[in-house]
């Protein structure tokens, strides 16, 4: 039995933030799949569930519905090894997970979107696919920079700021059309936060 319950839509990488992370947290949690232009995800909205009006949301034991994904991966990352205990440290993931939410995924994520849902097709002019390619490019070539001679975004451990980042970031080359190859000192982290123990993969959907 659990006290938590998640809803989530599966394709998303915000969605996915926090089911990667309950899955390295060793925690159980019920999930409520709601996926892009459902009925399910109307009703959802109709019912007041996504206090923000999006997902995910997590709902504690005692009721409480948590949106955002990257506060929810730093409320379950309390106390554990994904939140960095160094003042320092701490605040460079934090700076990188706002940065991932200010920056990246109006970006990476938009992209990949796109190009993945039918109701957005519409918006995929050429036009608007190739901004989003040059200015994705740009946003990754921040990254590359920053994991170049280091293994991880912020400290000597893996932390909330990779699970924030790598969300989006492992599905570029194949959802949002990136060069990947571009970027060795990306594909390297990536591999890495594959390997971890408790890693599951974006199509990992709980029942």
């Amino acid at each position: 039995m659990t006290d938590l319950t998640l809803y989530s839509m599966p394709s998303s990488g915000n969605s996915y933030k926090v089911r990667l992370m309950l899955a390295h947290l060793g925690k159980s949690y019920r999930h409520v799949g709601l996926e892009d232009d459902t009925q399910a995800l109307a009703d959802a909205h109709a019912a007041g569930t996504l206090p923000l009006g999006k997902l995910p949301v997590l709902v504690l034991g005692d009721g409480t519905a948590l949106p955002e994904s990257n506060a929810i991966l730093c409320y379950l990352a309390e106390g554990s090894d994904w939140m960095p205990e160094d003042p320092l440290t701490r605040a460079q993931a934090l700076g990188w997970m706002f940065w991932e939410q200010n920056q990246h995924e109006g970006v990476i994520a938009v992209r990949a979107a796109l190009q993945t849902y039918p109701s957005r097709a519409h918006l995929a002019t050429p036009e608007r696919m190739a901004e989003l390619l040059e200015a994705g490019h740009g946003i990754l070539a921040r990254m590359e920079a920053h994991l170049t001679g280091r293994d991880w975004f912020a400290g000597n451990a893996p932390s909330v700021a990779d699970i924030a980042l790598y969300a989006y970031t492992h599905s570029a080359g194949t959802k949002g059309g990136f060069e990947m190859d571009r970027f060795p000192a990306i594909t390297g982290w990536i591999a890495r936060m594959a390997a971890l123990p408790g890693h599951v993969a974006l199509d990992e959907v709980p029942a």
